[in-house]
């Protein structure tokens, strides 16, 4: 038998754009067993749009539909940490309110998970769109400047290496399996719920890319994160800006995951904890630099031979920011 798919749907005053993501939900060629709406006290009818969409689909079929709403409200990762809680399918698709699928989606991503019985968590590239649904011309890997080496890595099952760097999984283009709760749950709130996700997942188990567009992948003004490529005046305005606590708050990130996978034991390599624990050596480095920027030539120079700005960040783009930015204090 087929794995059974359960689509985790959050919403927020969605009203705008819920009709096409349920609607493109109902035109997939392996339509869900499951759909779980949580809302995050919405003050618009998004709710009830979906609802009377939902309900045109199971007149058709025999799909489960499950709503939740939150008042007040949850925020985006422990919305979406108690819509996956509720979803029953072995597998979870994740789903934004503003997006659209394309048809074949669900049965392309769900094919990849009957043929491996290692996968644990599938990601996929996406169309970019404006508001209107118009295309942009470019794709959520093109935006965030995905590497080849990095979908390489991934491929040859060395994601958490790519992940390690930088994440690189949206949600919005997400499916695991539902056993991967066992792991994740609950979602910390230092962390998003798809980096999360795909970081436990890379840990225990094979996380891998479908490197086609399987959704289109709405930008607009209310994107809680969205996708876009940033510019060369971007990065050097970055570089130069005033050192914050964002440093330090990357390595409670890791701190807060290094923690949760030594609960695992054996389900953890060795390997992989101690890169994790050089991982978090890292980040504990780079906040600790010094207020002045001629005091951190020597030390960030000393990190970059040992060759940790590439293992665990994005290389010399880092350095240039450790070196650059002003002290702030």
């Amino acid at each position: 038998m087929k794995p059974s798919v359960s689509v985790a749907l959050c919403t927020h005053n969605g009203a705008r754009f819920i009709l096409d993501q349920v609607n493109s939900i109902g035109q997939q060629s392996v339509l869900p067993a499951q759909i779980v709406v949580s809302d995050d006290a919405s003050s618009d009818h998004c709710v009830e749009i979906a609802q009377a969409a939902i309900a045109e689909l199971q007149s058709q079929s025999d799909l489960q539909l499950q709503i939740l709403r939150n008042n007040p409200p949850l925020k985006v990762v422990k919305n979406f940490e108690q819509a996956v809680s509720a979803c029953t399918g072995d597998l979870i698709a994740l789903c934004d309110q503003d997006d659209a699928w394309h048809p074949d989606r669900l049965e392309r991503m769900v094919a990849e998970f009957e043929r491996r019985p290692d996968l644990l968590l599938l990601h996929s590239n996406a169309r970019l769109i404006d508001a209107q649904g118009a295309d942009l011309s470019e794709s959520l890997f093109d935006a965030i400047e995905v590497q080849p080496f990095e979908l390489a890595w991934i491929h040859g099952g060395r994601a958490i290496d790519t992940l390690l760097r930088r994440n690189v999984v949206t949600g919005a283009t997400t499916v695991f399996r539902r056993s991967l709760l066992q792991y994740a749950l609950p979602f910390p709130p230092e962390w998003l719920h798809d980096e999360w996700l795909a970081m436990v997942a890379a840990a225990v188990g094979r996380v891998d890319v479908l490197e086609d567009r399987l959704i289109d992948y709405r930008q607009h003004a209310a994107n809680q994160v969205g996708a876009r490529r940033e510019t060369l005046l971007a990065k050097m305005q970055k570089a130069l800006s005033t050192r914050d606590h964002t440093l330090a708050a990357r390595a409670v990130r890791v701190e807060v995951l290094l923690d949760r996978l030594l609960q695992f034991g054996d389900a953890v390599p060795p390997e992989t904890i101690e890169k994790v624990r050089k991982k978090l050596a890292h980040q504990r480095f780079r906040a600790s630099l010094p207020q002045r920027r001629m005091a951190r030539w020597l030390p960030v120079v000393g990190e970059l031979v040992t060759g940790r700005y590439n293992q665990f960040g994005r290389g010399l783009h880092c350095v240039a920011r450790d070196l650059l930015e002003s002290g702030g204090g």
